[in-house]
């Protein structure tokens, strides 16, 4: 499977995985980091981990721009932890 295609299927809630990106259909992971999740009402949110936001790897951004196709809104990941903690 393509890295897109887990992304779209994160979209769908679908689990897919194609290496280093998989998803259980709610939550989306670059390796083991967090870059996508579910909101309780269904809402696909990408976590953005780019040059724009809290850069990590290249792997991870590339990652982030196939998931972002799919999501309904991209959050910045330190706002994220502030909303869950």
């Amino acid at each position: 499977m393509k890295n897109s295609q887990v992304a779209e299927n994160w979209g769908r809630n679908n689990p897919a995985s194609a290496g280093n990106l998989f998803t259980d259909g709610e939550n989306l992971y670059s390796y083991s980091l967090l870059i996508g999740y579910t909101t309780p009402k269904g809402t696909k949110v990408v976590l953005d981990y780019t040059a724009s936001g809290e850069y990590h790897s290249q792997t991870t951004s590339c990652h982030v721009g196939l998931a972002a196709r799919s999501a309904d809104q991209m959050m910045h990941p330190v706002t994220h932890e502030v909303m869950t903690n």
